[in-house]
């Protein structure tokens, strides 16, 4: 059935989990401000995330700044390549992201160029949304929001537009709190800003949005993962860019090089597992693999978790095999080692590359400073000295420009006890917002004939464990209730407690915020001890002791259900 994204919107205003930014000044496209309930549900996301990537896979949490200098993009690429298209209407001035005007006109219109995209919105007669105008060409449109860092000889930065970066230029402390050993993995949670063109899908398309990245550094000829074989029989919905869709086990996708090695496969089950943990439907989920025309020129393989939303199938995830592009890019422009070293059993004649300094040329720029130059110049890593005109080394406690005919970088035969090499990168990236939304999408329910809202959010995600209720706010009754509000949030639930109102329309309110159960105390309770306790999702109700109430709740937070209540 079709959902209408307006009425969970306008659900998530009404209830505190989203506000629109800045409203009382118009509001700004693109950004939104978390409300008490939308904050908990985003939090209890990233919560679980962490656990199954910090602890149970032992990768290790990173915390970097926001804002960085120019340098970082200009190596990982995204000064120059990060852009989308956009046209404009001649007529109101409007702008529209090209390929989106375009997505019932082509199979994948973010694979085409400007030429082509331009052409094909021609070839439609595709005008101005708002006013019927005529568009002009598409034009290139760089994401990233820029700024100057310090006051007087101020330096560019940019806001991070992913939170990767960060981890990529941190490798050697991960690495080396790893105890130099492969596989090692670093997360980040956190902001990350992108200047969209035309943001009009609510939570879909921020131009502020929270990421939940990891970062594993795996040896390039080595992508097994111990932990596989638990899962290799596991299904998955996979759509190729073969054309062909099918639901297929992890091992049949590896032997069959449907995905291109078992890292990558355990990681989407791993991504899987998670969003069905936060609760959305298997039913409208699938994995894209990206079209050849739309892969990453760096990238083996990538896949994206897709949901079925009211907008559409919308990415969630996308778990890629990055090669070594992200560190062999930083080595190169900032001249750091950011490789790893394989140690051999025994010593092997091996055909490498190697520097071969010219000392004769060498001798007559640097005279006694020669030796110290060359042997900083030999442990430099390759890739920084390739098709350079100079380089910059630090010995003797200054820098020398070291021109290119010094050196050359060519094969030899040598006898080595290991080799250093560039680390492959497998890269999960999670939207949190984009996930967040669909949780509430797939868990809305609406009774039309009553015109009952019930959100059947996963007791995991959801904000509120429980509500706690007197019957009547009187006779000791508020009281009791008070107590057990204040017994559950001593063992870490966040619960509301709420006198008002029937208890018909105190049940409602925390259906339509997604509470999985009630605790009521009445007259009852004051002669026998007991309270009853309500199941969200069946509205079927069992009295249990009140000394129980914290294992009752813990119960039915897990999906037990009211059956797991028996003996209470």
């Amino acid at each position: 059935m079709f959902m209408d994204p307006q009425e969970i919107l306008s659900l998530c205003k009404r209830r505190g989990f989203l506000w629109p930014s800045f409203d009382i000044y118009g509001g700004m496209a693109g950004m939104y401000d978390f409300g008490p309930l939308g904050v908990a549900l985003k939090n209890n996301i990233e919560n679980h995330w962490r656990r199954l990537y910090v602890l149970q896979e032992g990768f290790m949490e990173l915390s970097c700044p926001l804002v960085s200098p120019e340098p970082v993009f200009k190596a990982s690429g995204h000064l120059d390549t990060f852009s989308d298209m956009y046209v404009e209407c001649t007529k109101c001035g409007e702008t529209y992201r090209a390929d989106h005007l375009a997505k019932d006109l082509h199979e994948n219109p973010a694979t085409l160029d400007e030429v082509q995209l331009g052409k094909l919105l021609r070839e439609n007669g595709v005008k101005c949304l708002s006013c019927k105008g005529d568009l002009t060409e598409p034009k290139r449109f760089n994401l990233m929001f820029k700024t100057m860092v310090g006051a007087g000889k101020a330096k560019p930065g940019y806001l991070r537009p992913e939170t990767a970066q960060g981890m990529f230029v941190n490798f050697q402390q991960v690495y080396r709190l790893g105890r130099e050993k492969l596989p090692v993995g670093a997360v980040q949670v956190g902001t990350s800003f992108r200047n969209e063109i035309s943001p009009r899908q609510g939570l879909i398309r921020l131009r502020e949005f929270h990421q939940m990245e990891a970062e594993l550094f795996v040896h390039p000829d080595d992508k097994t993962w111990p932990r596989f074989g638990a899962v290799k029989h596991e299904k998955l919905l996979l759509v190729a860019n073969s054309g062909e869709t099918k639901e297929i086990t992890l091992e049949q996708a590896v032997n069959d090089k449907v995905i291109v090695n078992e890292v990558l496969a355990y990681f989407m089950w791993l991504t899987y597992r998670f969003v069905l943990d936060v609760g959305l439907d298997p039913k409208k989920m699938r994995f894209r693999q990206h079209e050849k025309t739309e892969m990453a020129h760096y990238a083996s393989d990538c896949w994206d978790l897709e949901a079925e939303l009211g907008y559409g199938w919308v990415e969630l995830v996308g778990v890629a095999d990055r090669g070594c592009y992200d560190l062999s890019a930083h080595i190169k422009h900032s001249d750091a080692d950011l490789t790893a070293f394989e140690k051999f059993d025994e010593p092997k004649e091996v055909e490498q590359e190697g520097v071969k300094v010219k000392f004769d040329v060498m001798g007559k720029m640097f005279k006694g400073d020669t030796k110290i130059v060359a042997e900083a110049l030999s442990k430099m890593p390759l890739e920084s000295l390739k098709g350079r005109e100079s380089v910059p080394v630090q010995a003797g406690g200054r820098t020398h420009d070291v021109p290119a005919e010094c050196f050359e970088v060519a094969m030899r035969k040598e006898k080595v006890t290991g080799r250093k090499f560039v680390p492959h990168v497998i890269e999960p990236a999670y939207g949190v917002d984009r996930i967040a939304y669909a949780a509430l999408e797939h868990a809305y329910s609406k009774s039309e004939k009553e015109d009952y809202i019930t959100l059947r959010l996963k007791g995991l995600v959801a904000p509120f464990k429980a509500g706690v209720f007197p019957l009547m706010a009187k006779d000791g009754l508020d009281g009791i209730a008070s107590e057990i509000h204040a017994s559950l949030s001593s063992a870490g639930m966040h619960t509301y407690y709420d006198d008002a109102g029937s208890i018909g329309r105190r049940y409602a309110r925390m259906d339509e915020v997604g509470t999985p159960c009630c605790i009521t105390v009445d007259y009852q309770t004051k002669d026998d001890g007991t309270v009853t306790v309500r199941d969200r999702d069946s509205s079927e109700q069992r009295r249990i002791k009140k000394e129980n109430v914290v294992l009752a709740v813990t119960r039915l937070v897990s999906g037990a259900g009211l059956k797991a209540l028996e003996g209470l």
